[in-house]
């Protein structure tokens, strides 16, 4: 808990994802991808709650065999957040607070967590999410969200473009921001998702963040210097690999 809140975190686990199928099931460092996840989350000191919402018996299987929790929900959620929707609508599970933690991001950190939700008392955001500063030259891959805020911390636009656009005439320093792809909903927040439709910017972009500034609900994005590798391509996987080799050691 946090304030008196009970924080549930709900780990999304889609098999047939679209860029990288069955990549859930992938072995990392001798373990599935979603196995990561749960296991780091569960070590999370303020998380009450940890639970996988899947759509295939395949996947029910795999996390029998290392003790997880899951619950069924419709394969015909497209979005990680409408999977938290249904286990709201369900009843299945209460909280607070959920925290929508992807299974394909092996490496979150509890300190990555404690800067998510570091804003969550007294707040006045209906949803929280992270961003890192990032380096310029990569700041034209589309692949890679940025976040432009205001003075308060609330996302101003999430796009897969560069942004802020910077003229080239003027004497600043230049300041980009990723989107870590992290996100806590208050379970309010949830109940107005559940309400709401794609919008046209959703759609062009693909970033449903955007859906959620479309209707106005506030978002605050807290900073952290934590990175992360997430999986979304089998190259990236390798990549995982590598850092598994040098930074930690398998479980």
């Amino acid at each position: 808990m946090i304030n008196g809140k009970k924080i549930v975190c709900v780990i999304p686990a889609r098999l047939e994802s679209t860029r990288f199928p069955r990549k859930i099931l992938a072995l990392l460092g001798g373990k599935p991808l979603l196995q990561w996840a749960w296991d780091a989350a569960i070590q999370v000191s303020f998380v009450d709650e940890v639970v996988f919402a899947i759509d295939s018996e395949e996947t029910a299987q795999i996390i029998e065999v290392f003790g997880g929790k899951y619950f069924m929900t419709s394969i015909d959620c497209l979005r990680g957040t409408d999977r938290l929707v249904e286990l709201q609508q369900r009843d299945l599970i209460q909280g607070d607070i959920w925290i929508n933690w992807q299974a394909d991001e092996p490496f979150i950190s509890e300190k990555m967590l404690q800067d998510l939700l570091i804003s969550s008392s007294g707040s006045q955001a209906d949803v929280w999410t992270l961003k890192v500063a990032m380096q310029e030259e990569s700041v034209r891959d589309p692949s890679l969200c940025k976040v432009v805020c205001d003075e308060a911390g609330f996302a101003l636009y999430f796009s897969r473009s560069p942004i802020p656009y910077y003229r080239e005439d003027l004497k600043i320093e230049k300041k980009y921001f990723r989107h870590v792809g992290m996100y806590a909903y208050s379970n309010e927040a949830l109940q107005k998702i559940a309400q709401m439709k794609p919008s046209e910017i959703e759609c062009a972009e693909s970033l449903e963040q955007l859906r959620f500034l479309s209707y106005g609900l506030k978002i605050q994005v807290n900073e952290t210097e934590e990175e992360t590798i997430g999986v979304d391509f089998p190259e990236h996987l390798a990549l995982a690999e590598a850092y598994i080799s040098t930074r930690l050691s398998p479980l």
